[in-house]
């Protein structure tokens, strides 16, 4: 993963934390770091790699706080860090015309290793941390920038204070959400994505809801939740990559074009005798998504569930834009 992505994902994550934190939760949890955690890393090499992350930001003039355990002050296991949101958001007097903030869009999609210099860096990590996005994404396909769901504050409080929440969810192809209520364990960032963990009713059994797909805001009840285990996070990344490990999609890119570049480097892609790529994904609608972006540039091959939901974006898409 180039470092920049997973800079990105690190900002992401102490802008969304108030009370901040651990250097132990950001490397089980944060993107970038959590895949290599699973996967057996050394932890003086992934700590080594956070400390030259955190250094770059603070670099690019990204105030990253530290802040010391009230009870075992001067532990730097115990610090936690956080990006302070008023001292990181745009000035109040800057502001963007639609036609701008597509073509910021646009370039932030094209962002790439060492391509920008330092002042279009800390430009393009600023506004796509502070979710700067225009009213109408660019053609219909382009992907939306933003900082993280509205949904991962109440719910880092609610794991905090041990209490059941409630909220409206609504899986893919669904047209109406779902009332969920569920005991809060905790957030992990997979593949750039947050994700709660959580067990509903009495049932053991773990489950991981996608923030984006919580349309409500959540209700923190006066229930008291179940503790969380001490591996909840790491666990819960694990059964994410096993996922993502099991979900296999096979697709046709156009040679040459941004799809065929893009998808040929994700992690564990395989090109084909024929050309066409597998690739693999862990929740099939966001891989949708993901492939509409490129619009004629690709076309999905299998499975056949992945192909409909791709002809029915694309088909949204058309009606939608005449």
């Amino acid at each position: 993963m180039p470092p920049e992505e997973r800079q990105f994902s690190l900002v992401l994550a102490l802008l969304a934390t108030g009370p901040g934190l651990t250097k132990a939760q950001i490397l089980s949890t944060v993107h970038g770091y959590s895949q290599e955690s699973a996967a057996g890393a050394d932890r003086a090499s992934l700590e080594r790699k956070f400390e030259r992350d955190k250094d770059d930001l603070r670099t690019l003039g990204i105030p990253v706080e530290t802040i010391d355990d009230p009870s075992d002050p001067g532990n730097n296991q115990h610090l936690r860090y956080r990006i302070p949101r008023a001292a990181y958001e745009l000035p109040a007097d800057i502001t963007f015309s639609p036609d701008e903030l597509a073509l910021l869009a646009l370039g932030a999609m094209a962002w790439r290793d060492g391509s920008l210099s330092d002042e279009s860096r800390r430009a393009l990590t600023k506004l796509r941390s502070l979710g700067v996005t225009a009213s109408d994404p660019v053609i219909g396909i382009a992907p939306l920038v933003r900082a993280r769901d509205a949904a991962f504050g109440p719910l880092s409080d609610a794991i905090d204070a041990h209490v059941v929440v409630e909220f409206d969810y609504r899986k893919p192809g669904e047209d109406a959400a779902t009332r969920r209520r569920v005991n809060p364990l905790a957030l992990v960032n997979h593949e750039g994505r947050w994700h709660l963990v959580a067990t509903e009713g009495e049932s053991p059994v773990r489950k991981t809801f996608l923030l984006r797909r919580i349309v409500s805001a959540i209700k923190a009840t006066r229930a008291t939740a179940m503790l969380p285990s001490d591996d909840e996070s790491a666990s819960a990344i694990r059964e994410l990559r096993a996922l993502h490990e099991r979900g296999i999609a096979v697709v046709d890119v156009v040679p040459g074009s941004d799809a065929a570049l893009r998808l040929r480097n994700r992690p564990a892609t395989i090109e084909q005798p024929d050309g066409a790529l597998q690739v693999h994904f862990t929740d099939m609608a966001v891989l949708a998504d993901e492939l509409v972006a490129f619009g004629n540039e690709v076309t999905a091959l299998a499975p056949p569930a992945l192909v409909s939901a791709l002809i029915a974006k694309l088909s949204s898409i058309e009606v939608a834009h005449g």
